[in-house]
């Protein structure tokens, strides 16, 4: 690569990560899922152990062992207190105190109608609420469904499910969570769309300041192209990876800081094996590659072509259209990933770094599938960087009007 070209990107990569745009938007999405996280958690270390203490009256005479270690793991201290005629008076004196964080009291038809009372000094979130009465609700019916209570409760908790894909040689298929692969696949048409504007930009704006002509000077038209390319994309690229590690450092630090403060959020833990590995971040990062040197590419040409903003604007959507139509299919691509309209588009070149990630990152797309898709995206990149080289090199330094196709067929010819 010709100093001229390492000159461009370095220009156009200071040029950004100097701006209080780029410190601005890095700093702020870390600092809003720190805050996510700390939030929460002052909160929760502000409630005080009194808050976190629940005393138990049981009526029923059968319900305390299991609604008692299924509110510890909600995060209470739990104790039982014998049903005396006046107990509850006694108990709910002291929660007006500030001893007690409340009084759970199970009616005797409990059984029937899972009927609870919870006394407390300040009225609980609606969580914990709807969760206290699940706990004796579920309690009740496994104590009538039989003797075998512990069979009972695992059915009540909903089952589980073994999927058995035999198309992958019949070992069982881990599936991620679908919020992995939807975000994924969306943060990647954001990127990717983000970026390769911010290449036309740079492109018009160079153009309608005249300062092109200068430039032009001194080097080649596809070396400048090559270089305002490959410097934003750089751009992109710090700004995704200070992201990354930010996550990385809040999950690793946040989330053990977050139970530690309210272990009633215990449910967070199990989101360990649902967050994106090696394997998913090396599959974005292709993916990601792919897609923004094939449509930074197409915008780098819709700038030279173009004249102002507003040229630009109508120009743009058939490029926009490319990346918008993967998006309103990505939801039935992941639910149905080895459906044959699915593998279909994801398969072509254009659609591969939405749709194909998206079927990837569940686990469904099989190697050989996504290997081609990475060998269409690489043989596009070239097609698209023959064909826009060749628009740059023309309309980079034309004014007037915006060509029409067999304008633009004319200067591929041409140039």
């Amino acid at each position: 690569m010709s100093g001229v070209v390492w000159a461009v990107i370095r220009r156009e990569y200071l040029q950004r990560v100097r701006t209080r745009w780029f410190v601005a938007s890095t700093v702020a999405a870390p600092l809003f899922m720190a805050l996510l996280i700390a939030i929460p958690a002052f909160m929760a270390s502000r409630e005080g152990d009194s808050r976190s203490s629940l005393v138990v009256i049981d009526r029923t005479g059968v319900l305390y062992d299991d609604v008692a270690a299924d509110l510890e793991n909600l995060g209470y201290e739990v104790q039982r207190a014998p049903d005396a005629p006046d107990a509850e008076e006694a108990l709910s004196r002291r929660v007006e105190q500030g001893d007690l964080g409340g009084v759970l009291v199970l009616s005797p038809d409990a059984l029937d109608r899972g009927s609870v009372r919870l006394v407390t000094g300040g009225r609980p979130a609606l969580v914990r609420q709807m969760a206290i009465r699940q706990i004796v609700v579920q309690s009740a019916l496994a104590q009538r469904l039989g003797a075998d209570e512990a069979a009972a409760r695992t059915l009540l908790g909903g089952g589980e499910l073994e999927l058995v894909v035999l198309s992958d040689g019949g070992t069982r298929a881990d599936e991620p969570a679908f919020v992995a692969a939807y975000g994924g696949a969306f943060i990647l048409y954001m990127t990717i769309l983000f970026y390769a504007i911010a290449v036309m930009r740079s492109v018009l704006e160079e153009k309608t300041n005249r300062i092109v002509e200068v430039v032009i000077s001194s080097m080649r038209p596809h070396q400048l192209m090559l270089g305002k390319i490959l410097g934003v994309g750089a751009v992109g690229l710090t700004q995704l990876g200070i992201w990354a590690a930010a996550a990385a450092a809040m999950f690793v630090a946040g989330i053990p800081a977050l139970l530690a403060a309210n272990p009633s959020m215990s449910q967070l833990a199990e989101l360990a094996p649902f967050l994106p590995g090696l394997g998913y971040l090396g599959l974005f990062l292709v993916f990601f590659l792919g897609g923004y040197f094939m449509y930074a590419g197409l915008y780098a040409a819709v700038g030279a072509m173009c004249n102002t903003d507003e040229e630009a604007q109508s120009a743009q959507f058939p490029v926009i259209m490319l990346l918008v139509v993967p998006i309103i299919f990505v939801t039935q691509v992941i639910a149905e990933p080895n459906a044959p309209l699915s593998v279909g588009l994801s398969l072509f070149p254009p659609f591969s770094p939405i749709l194909m990630f998206a079927r990837a990152a569940t686990g469904a797309a099989p190697m050989w599938q996504i290997g081609v898709s990475v060998v269409g995206m690489v043989a596009a990149v070239l097609v698209i960087a023959w064909v826009a080289g060749r628009i740059y090199k023309v309309g980079i330094l034309m004014a007037g009007k915006r060509p029409t196709l067999p304008e633009l067929w004319r200067w591929v010819r041409e140039a």
